[in-house]
């Protein structure tokens, strides 16, 4: 039961308004205007304002700030009969809680209602994480994992050794191989970072080694490879897995004699740079196809890093989110400062086959929408939601600790396109993947028309 504010100068909906809220047991009162509406007594202080856009005397839109100021934990709803774009946009900016269009659907004003009193009740009772002013740009996590993978870099730190790090999508990897260049003894040189899945495959060649004026159509002048840019520090090649096997062929050149030469050059220069290389494809099988070298798979894998999926640590969930909430926060200029034990409890239970990359999409989408200064269960997307409880019940059903990891991320998919009704677009949004990532794992699991 809350007190009910209502404001506008239509006595009829007034009075039907009135008697919608009794019926549910709220104590309504209502106001012609806003002018009267800041006048009440303490004693008469709502938690909830239905308030009309076009008023007699200070219309709706310009009340608002007013009224906020007036009774700074109420939450406000506009009602409207003209339904215009730039109206919304102004209510919404100035702090309404939501914009419902007359004649009111019952239904729409009862979720309505009970969304804005459980944000309140929510604000006010909040329990859950403090968000820090400032984020880390660095790698999160404490779990058991994580601590290995941080000793595994200290004792690696005083060799140039050659790395290979392996995981799923958005696990990080690029993020380890930072740190290891951040705490190897050529931390003072550059840190080069190439996507070899991004590149043009008849430009490959020349990107990774450079190339003179005239060797090819096109080259009007010199240009240095990323080998080049790369010397006297560490040259990250992500995305190894999707190197054209003619190239694998020169840089397993590269790694075993330390030398290179450009298109179009007969000089010869010295690699003298650190090598990490990183994929999320399971290369043995790459090799067993045919699709990847065996000698470059072995000169890559001197020190090989595993970087565990976010379902597997957790329990590094919390840290994570109140990283990136305030990651978001600087860079949206977000305004929340909490969140809620309900929200965090959704975020723990969900799969994420997209790792950590889909959790700060997922935390930047929800404080971008975000209403107040906590976040709650409520500003997650409803695939989150739905696909956390779906887990939830599955864990509860038999045999769920024999499915194999692969299991679990064709099941997640599965859900995900079933929820998404077959969009693939909105399906690598919750998964937070690229559609050829989505579409490869369609293929690798014969999922048909999903």
């Amino acid at each position: 039961m809350a007190r009910i504010l209502i404001i506008d100068d239509d006595a009829a909906i007034r009075e039907t308004l009135q008697a919608l809220l009794s019926e549910e047991n709220h104590q309504p009162q209502s106001c012609v205007s806003v002018e009267e509406a800041l006048n009440l007594g303490p004693a008469n202080s709502p938690a909830l304002i239905l308030l009309d856009i076009r008023l007699e005397g200070m219309s709706g839109l310009d009340g608002l700030p007013a009224l906020k100021a007036r009774y700074p934990d109420c939450r406000i709803l506009m009602m409207t009969a003209h339904h215009d774009m730039e109206s919304t946009i102004q209510a919404m900016q100035r702090g309404a809680d939501d914009y419902l269009h007359k004649p009111l659907d019952l239904d729409e004003l009862e979720t309505a209602i009970n969304h804005s009193l459980a944000r309140l009740k929510s604000d006010s009772t909040c329990d859950g994480l403090n968000i820090p002013l400032q984020y880390t740009s660095g790698m999160v996590g404490s779990s058991s994992k994580m601590r290995e993978i941080y000793k595994t870099i200290g004792l690696i730190s005083s060799t140039l050794a050659t790395v290979l790090i392996t995981g799923e999508s958005g696990t990080g990897k690029e993020l380890i191989a930072r740190a290891i260049h951040n705490a190897s003894e050529n931390s003072g040189g550059p840190f080069v970072a190439v996507n070899c899945a991004a590149l043009a495959e008849n430009l490959i060649e020349s990107e990774m080694f450079g190339h003179t004026r005239g060797a090819f159509t096109g080259a009007v002048e010199h240009q240095p490879g990323k080998f080049t840019l790369a010397q006297g520090g560490t040259l990250f090649l992500d995305e190894i897995g999707e190197l054209p096997l003619q190239l694998q062929a020169k840089l397993l050149r590269v790694l075993q004699e330390k030398e290179y030469s450009p298109i179009g050059s007969k000089k010869v220069l010295k690699a003298d740079c650190r090598i990490i290389a990183a994929t999320n494809v399971d290369l043995p099988e790459a090799i067993r196809m045919k699709q990847f070298r065996e000698d470059l798979f072995y000169r890559l894998q001197v020190i090989t890093i595993r970087v565990p999926s976010l379902r597997e640590r957790e329990e590094d969930i919390p840290e994570l989110v109140k990283c990136l909430a305030a990651k978001a926060n600087y860079f949206l200029q977000g305004k929340v400062r909490r969140i809620t034990d309900e929200a965090l409890q959704v975020l723990k239970r969900y799969d994420w086959p997209g790792n950590v990359r889909e959790l700060e999409h997922q935390i930047f989408k929800s404080i971008a929408l975000a209403q107040g200064p906590n976040l709650d269960a409520v500003d997650l997307s409803n695939e989150i939601k739905v696909m956390a409880d779906a887990r939830s019940e599955d864990s509860e059903g038999p045999g769920q600790d024999k499915l194999s990891l692969a299991e679990v991320e064709k099941n997640h998919v599965c859900q995900v396109l079933d929820v998404t009704e077959g969009h693939r677009g909105k399906a690598c949004d919750i998964l937070g993947i690229s559609r050829p990532r989505l579409q490869r794992i369609i293929e690798r699991f014969n999922l048909g028309n999903a």
